[in-house]
């Protein structure tokens, strides 16, 4: 009902009343003693001002009883644990002794004990500050994405930022049987200089040496996380960098698009089938296919695909084949997106130079030094060379709708 006091508000109230009627009854009771030591009589309001007075005292008596019912009503409730401050006083033996003698003076009093608990609040047998805590070693780190690309692309070094390379562009072959005295024929080739240069990936963290200091791990922590995502934009970079700006430019931009060669349906295909035919694209190129990289989710959806009967078409659950299609190995990454293939030769295709490998560097930045901070900077330099773009098929991985 919201016409009915909480327990908190009736032990508010009884705090407030038994204060007032405490002082009270004390007033009361040192006039009168004054007047009896002086040998004056008590007068009849003396005596009606004591009466009232223990009144009071009855009806706290009352109010005290009426907050015990509310607190053992309370769910959950245990009211020898729930009792208020005042509830234990007015229900201590001490206090009814004094009480029930009807006193004109002294007091009662009552000594109270806090219960000991892990609590950390601001009150009295709080002592959860004082427990020991089990703290474990080292630091929880978030996830890293498995970084593949790197390694399937043949690696070198370069000595300038500046990266040229010829590529043959064209081949007239006219070779053919020459009869004795004829003229003969004669062929021809075509040739392109490629020119590229490297690029800088960077990022930094400013950091207080007092954190350095006081966290013991914090510096290696930075170090790996700051080389991490060097790493992470680099293979993002070499997949899909646009050339534009600061940016590499990628395999997946300059790569082959997936086409259905003359002679094969073109319709009806799976998903299975179109990774076949990328393998042959790149064959037909001359540069035989070394591998698929995939997005985990569709190399799954294509370990799961059953046949008719519910067994499954690529391997058994329980193998530990390496991931392999059409006899190609299979790479997966979440660097290329859902619904995406590449397929290619990537060592003969594609390499990648350093011209700074991933470093880590600390120094002062502007005020730094007098604000006791240190800037880590993490950086790479590296250039990209796609030597043969038609070395690699990049398409979707949906089968073509039936003609």
């Amino acid at each position: 009902m919201s016409g009915e006091k909480t327990a908190q508000q009736l032990a508010e109230e009884f705090s407030e009343k038994m204060n007032r009627s405490v002082d009270a009854a004390k007033a009361i009771a040192e006039d009168a003693l004054g007047r009896v030591e002086k040998g004056e009589q008590l007068s009849a309001q003396m005596k009606a001002d004591a009466d009232s007075a223990m009144s009071d005292l009855n009806e706290l008596k009352g109010q005290v009883g009426e907050l015990a019912q509310k607190l053992a009503r309370a769910p959950g409730g245990d009211p020898d644990q729930a009792r208020s401050l005042g509830q234990r006083f007015v229900e201590d033996d001490g206090f009814k002794s004094w009480a029930d003698g009807r006193p004109r003076q002294g007091k009662s009093d009552m000594a109270v004990k806090a219960t000991i608990t892990t609590a950390t609040t601001d009150a009295a047998g709080s002592v959860g500050a004082a427990t020991e805590r089990t703290r474990l070693p080292g630091i929880q780190e978030l996830p890293r994405q498995r970084l593949v690309v790197r390694d399937l692309i043949t690696q070198g070094r370069i000595d300038n930022a500046a990266l040229e390379y010829i590529r043959e562009t064209g081949f007239t072959n006219n070779a053919a049987p020459v009869a004795e005295g004829a003229k003969k024929p004669g062929s021809d080739v075509k040739m392109d200089l490629v020119s590229t240069s490297a690029r800088v990936i960077a990022h930094w963290m400013k950091v207080s040496k007092q954190a350095l200091s006081d966290v013991s791990q914090l510096r290696s922590h930075i170090d790996n996380r700051l080389l991490y995502g060097l790493a992470l934009v680099e293979e993002r970079q070499i997949l899909h960098g646009d050339g534009t700006g600061q940016n590499l430019h990628g395999i997946v931009p300059q790569a082959s698009g997936y086409a259905v060669p003359a002679g094969l349906p073109a319709a009806g295909l799976s998903v299975i089938d179109t990774l076949r035919i990328a393998a042959l694209q790149a064959v037909l190129a001359e540069y035989p296919a070394t591998g698929h990289v995939l997005n985990p989710i569709d190399w799954a959806a294509i370990e799961l695909t059953k046949d008719e009967i519910g067994r499954h078409i690529i391997g058994q659950p329980q193998g530990n084949a390496p991931a392999s299609l059409w006899r190609l190995p299979v790479v997966e990454t979440q660097a290329i997106a859902q619904g995406k293939f590449l397929t290619g030769a990537f060592q003969m295709g594609a390499e990648v130079f350093d011209l700074w490998d991933s470093r880590i560097e600390v120094g002062f930045e502007n005020d730094d030094f007098t604000r006791n901070l240190v800037t880590i900077l993490a950086e790479e330099r590296i250039a990209l060379a796609v030597y043969r773009p038609e070395a690699f098929i990049y398409g979707d991985l949906a089968p073509a709708a039936a003609g």
